[in-house]
């Protein structure tokens, strides 16, 4: 289209404009605006915008820690382990007479290991030897065997190994406590207990009514905890045992009521609050589940309610997350032992050490269906060479981390749940490796796509070591095998874990996180001030 005007050859005034021709051009623009948005209307791509070169979208995400003060202490054994009684089922199995088991339970230490679970309360000790399994009537379903030469002996071994200490059950439902305190004092009067454990947890109360057809409140449960207590005291070797519980499941409602009535009668008469946490059903799960974020944030809301009610009666008092299993149900094969199965249990580690739990127990370390660290042939997991990367390089003290460029914008109604997650530790003052001083981060990243991280503050142009864990083997998220810096992980021998090699990255180099993968990093020499000191 082409539109002509044309002007007189002389104007009588400078002020003059053609009208006419004014009203013709207006005419013409509004036009070739109403075209351009009719051709856009079914074009919805977004328009080109200029970007510097190289510069791609949310690439880059800058990251300091506070390095002046730790923002929680946790306890020095705060991975800790869990044998389930269900090894006894068919007799007591005397792991340490394996040296491969012996070696890996080493690796993980120190730590306490509980003895323990739902099947602990159907249990009976017994001062006899290989006495019979009860037949018909009420009683206990299974028994201790060879009980004086096998636990007994099996404790004494790992105090002298130094590999954990022993966090130990007692034998009987505490709302029968009453009827069977005679029974169990003059059990620990015996001479053969005289190095036996030194601390007792009771388990899932508010499960009694379904498992033995009898309730218990939380208020009789804690007077049971104090007549308990006071059985304990007199006996020499049991003077200064610790005592935990109330170990409750998930705190729903009525689990939340319970935990109040104990602590009201009882919160001063424990050492820690116990409580123990499942994240999804073993029967219906998919590979696919260990991604969700929003799977991933229920243990946080737990955390809140179990510390809302402790910290009304006895604020301050330590909490212990007493058995955690990513999959109920004994979990599933090819899934809860997998590699896709690190990514609950890394970020388990982090939040509750984040959040104040003291101790975190993991069910189990061996042999009970599928949540375990080792296989029922001693060949170890994922989650057993996340565990000992865990122990390695991570310290007790916890630090402030502080992102920017990690969020989305927020929307209205929307809840931003974080696919790349950060948290920073001291690193291990054992680890001879590193200095003190030195911080270890460690990171999950959860997107399709990898993410770059640029150390900012106190962490800029410091050497680092990558110990990245990826899965190793055709299965991807599902293998049972891991590679850490490209290397799988398999054990030299029985008596000897391998080397656990980092890959040193240059001072200032950009940190690529692959993804979804995990890893940890340790910044050398920021001689961090929360981090010199012990």
């Amino acid at each position: 289209m082409r539109v002509l005007c044309v002007f007189p050859a002389a104007m009588p005034s400078s002020n003059s404009r053609p009208p006419a021709c004014l009203a013709l051009v207006a005419l013409f623009l509004a036009l070739l605006l109403h075209l351009s948005l009719s051709s856009q209307a079914g074009d919805r791509r977004p328009l080109p915008v200029d970007r510097a070169p190289g510069l791609k979208e949310k690439t880059l995400i800058l990251l300091d820690v506070s390095t002046k003060n730790p923002v929680r202490t946790v306890n020095e054994n705060f991975l800790s382990l869990q044998l389930d009684p269900s090894i006894i089922h068919d007799g007591w199995l005397d792991f340490l007479s394996s040296k491969r088991l012996v070696t890996l339970a080493r690796g993980l230490s120190p730590a306490f290991l509980r003895f323990g679970g739902k099947r602990t309360d159907f249990l009976q000790f017994q001062n006899l030897r290989n006495p019979a399994k009860s037949r018909g009537g009420p009683g206990p379903d299974y028994y201790l065997k060879n009980y004086e030469d096998d636990i007994v002996r099996s404790d004494v071994a790992l105090d002298k190994q130094k590999g954990c200490k022993i966090a130990q059950h007692p034998d009987i439902m505490l709302e029968l406590q009453r009827e069977k305190a005679a029974q169990m004092h003059l059990v620990l009067l015996k001479e053969q207990f005289s190095n036996t454990y030194s601390n007792l947890i009771l388990t899932e109360p508010n499960n009694y009514r379904t498992m033995h057809g009898r309730a218990v409140n939380g208020s009789q449960l804690g007077k049971d905890y104090i007549q308990l207590k006071s059985l304990l005291q007199p006996i020499r070797i049991y003077s200064r045992a610790s005592l935990y519980g109330p170990n409750i499941g998930r705190p729903r409602k009525n689990v939340i009521a319970l935990l109040d009535g104990f602590m009201k009668v009882a919160g001063s008469t424990v050492d820690a609050v116990t409580w123990q946490h499942c994240y999804i059903d073993g029967r219906v799960v998919k590979v696919m589940d260990f991604l969700k974020t929003r799977l991933l944030d229920t243990l946080s809301d737990q955390i809140r309610k179990i510390q809302k009610v402790v910290n009304t009666y006895t604020p301050g008092k330590k909490i212990w997350l007493e058995g955690v299993v990513t999959t109920s149900a004994g979990g599933t094969n090819n899934l809860s032992d997998s590699y896709a199965a690190g990514f609950l249990w890394l970020n388990t580690l982090g939040m509750l050490a984040n959040q104040g739990i003291d101790v975190v127990i993991r069910h189990s370390f061996f042999d009970h269906g599928y949540n375990h660290l080792v296989d029922q042939n001693f060949n170890p997991l994922p989650d057993y060479w996340l565990s000992l990367l865990y122990k390695r390089l991570i310290g007790p003290k916890v630090l402030a981390v502080h992102v920017a460029g990690l969020q989305r914008k927020p929307r209205p109604g929307r809840v931003i749940r974080d696919k790349l997650r950060i948290y920073a530790h001291c690193t291990n003052h054992h680890n001879h490796n590193y200095v003190r001083g030195s911080i270890t981060l460690f990171i999950i990243n959860l997107h399709r796509s990898r993410k770059k991280i640029k150390l900012a503050g106190t962490l800029r142009d410091k050497l680092v070591h990558q110990y990245l864990l990826q899965p190793y083997g055709q299965e991807g998220l599902k293998s049972k095998s891991v590679q850490l810096n490209g290397q799988p992980l398999v054990m030299v021998d029985d008596g000897t874990l391998p080397e656990l090699k980092p890959r040193p990255l240059r001072a200032g180099r950009t940190l690529v996180i692959p993804p979804v993968t995990m890893g940890f990093y340790v910044v050398k020499n920021v001689h961090a001030l929360a981090c010199r000191y012990r």
